[in-house]
């Protein structure tokens, strides 16, 4: 899935969804190393564990990569009815 972010640095998000796990995230733009250490921190972790970690993270006034990466799986949920 294709994520476009908002009042980040990183411009979108792209992940995959296996039997309910999280795989393959990608940031395009922001803190390198950040994204990437959240990369590779959720790869195969359970959507709702990962939504539940990076909610509300802040970095700007009201979001982060993180916050965002948690909208992003959450408009999944919604789009997959896996509510």
């Amino acid at each position: 899935m294709q994520y476009k972010t908002q009042g980040v640095c990183s411009r979108n998000i792209s992940f995959d969804v296996i039997d309910n796990k999280v795989y393959n995230v990608k940031f395009d733009g922001g803190c390198m190393g950040n994204t990437t250490g959240v990369s590779k921190l959720v790869d195969g972790m359970e959507i709702d564990e990962v939504i539940k970690k990076l909610e509300g993270i802040k970095c700007r006034p009201t979001t982060s990569c993180p916050d965002q990466l948690a909208k992003a799986l959450k408009k999944y949920k919604e789009d997959n009815n896996l509510n």
